[in-house]
């Protein structure tokens, strides 16, 4: 087997790997009605369909992993991303960039299983440092991301970030075929068809109500048919999942109190890192005469880059303090460090160093509270279902981001100025941004609280191997 450094870094890749499609087409997403020849509302969906494909595929991929290997999983996350890239490369119309988008989206359920697979092969004592850094790649990969998208978009036509894209996922391909080894550890049963329809219908459902009402007009009978008929549809699956032999994710321990709090407060870390992603950037690139600072969209990345690098350096240190105080206050700090950072904007956000340390303190918070979450959920379920459950987990952080997206991306439009014929943000429309990102914050931190602390894994499931 290689060197379990080796393992761990070559996952890790994969992570970034992951996490960079989110703001793959960042710097041309203004641009894409006129490079596409669609209307606004249509090339929406070059963003939407990436969310839509990502909240779907995890968790399925999740079951799949344990169900049939992880690593096949992943291998195969990653042709889809690579064959996803190539049919966005060559297409000049939207329907295939939407497509290809789509199927970019499905390698988000890299993270989970590279996780899962940490916790299968790693030695324990670098698990939880291995899981830190892993985790820590799901900010890190979109903070370094976008100025190198911003730079290929600069110099090269805008196809090229796709060819790269495929470039990328192709080598991290070879990388973990090489690299990471077969997982033996396989999850008895039958995979469960009916329970991948009915969480891919509800969950559609759901996020298209989130990611499109503001568009549609959040009580409009599309936005309310989507929303309640998605509801509707994961009650049906609930009850579903509860009465098959095999289910697609087991709800009785998804109903765990530290699995059911962890998820419910990932909801809130998600929102809170994604009102940031979404905040900062608009205010750095406003212009001066609306009150920005009228930064061009590579200064703006950079600005925003040193939290991701923040997340990665903190990983070892996340994973120290999870062994020393326990992952429970680790997300609790984590909380904090969010909560500091709104506050901080909240009453300065004159100057673009004010921004720079409000994302410095995001940084910190996501970075323990990704670390931690992980490491909590694996406390709590057998070995065999922890693909799966970490799945089901960043499901729940992905509600949370594209929740925050609609409305953040809301208040924005909403709290706007028209100056030259262009609707702009205005500065309360930041204010209140920065106070919904606080108040997600103050909700993480309530819920963290409720979290009740595990013993260690491994005295919790005594019969599982080392």
């Amino acid at each position: 087997m290689p060197r379990q450094g080796v393992i761990v870094a070559v996952l890790s890749i994969a992570g970034l790997c992951s996490s960079f499609m989110f703001t793959l087409v960042v710097p041309i997403q203004s641009k894409l009605p006129e490079l596409l020849n669609a209307s606004r509302e249509d090339t929406a969906w070059v963003v939407t369909a990436t969310l839509l494909a990502s909240a779907v595929f995890t968790p399925i991929a999740g079951r799949l992993g344990d169900m049939y290997g992880k690593r096949r999983i992943i291998l195969a996350l990653l042709a889809l991303l690579v064959a996803g890239s190539i049919i966005a490369a060559v297409s000049t119309g939207i329907v295939g960039v939407i497509i290809g988008r789509a199927l970019q989206g499905a390698v988000v359920g890299v993270v989970p299983l590279g996780i899962a697979i940490m916790r299968d092969v790693l030695h324990e004592a670098r698990v939880d440092t291995a899981i830190a850094l892993m985790s820590a790649t799901l900010g890190v990969g979109g903070a370094l991301g976008m100025p190198i998208s911003a730079l290929i978009t600069e110099t090269s036509d805008w196809h090229m970030l796709f060819w790269a894209s495929a470039a990328l996922g192709a080598v991290v391909f070879v990388a973990v075929l090489k690299i990471v080894p077969v997982s033996t550890l396989r999850a008895p049963g039958r995979f469960d068809v009916p329970g991948v329809v009915g969480l891919a219908v509800g969950l559609t459902g759901i996020l298209l109500a989130i990611s499109r009402g503001n568009e549609w007009g959040w009580l409009s009978p599309a936005t309310l048919l989507c929303g309640l008929g998605g509801i509707g549809v994961l009650l049906l699956w609930g009850w579903y999942q509860l009465r098959t032999t095999d289910p697609l994710l087991d709800l009785r321990v998804a109903a765990r109190p530290a699995v059911l709090f962890t998820n419910l407060t990932s909801v809130a870390m998600g929102f809170a890192l994604f009102s940031s992603n979404v905040s900062y950037p608009q205010l750095l690139e406003l212009p001066t005469a609306a009150g920005g600072f009228g930064l061009s969209l590579i200064a703006a990345s950079l600005v925003v880059m040193p939290a991701g690098l923040v997340m990665m350096v903190m990983s070892p240190f996340s994973a120290r303090m999870a062994r020393t105080v326990g992952p429970k206050l680790l997300l609790i700090l984590g909380a904090c460090g969010i909560m500091s950072a709104y506050a901080f904007s909240l009453l300065w956000t004159s100057e673009v160093w004010h921004v720079l340390v409000a994302n410095l303190l995001i940084g910190v918070g996501i970075g323990f509270g990704f670390a931690a979450m992980p490491m909590l959920i694996m406390r709590s379920v057998p070995r065999e279902e922890t693909g799966a459950s970490n799945g089901l987990n960043a499901l729940f952080r992905s509600l949370g981001t594209s929740t925050a997206s609609a409305v953040i991306g809301a208040v924005l439009a909403t709290f706007a100025v028209t100056r030259d014929g262009v609707a702009v943000p205005t500065p309360q429309a930041f204010q209140l941004s920065f106070v919904f990102g606080l108040v997600a914050a103050v909700v993480a931190l309530t819920i963290a609280f409720f979290i009740p602390r595990n013993r260690d894994p491994h005295e919790a499931h005594p019969s599982l191997p080392h």
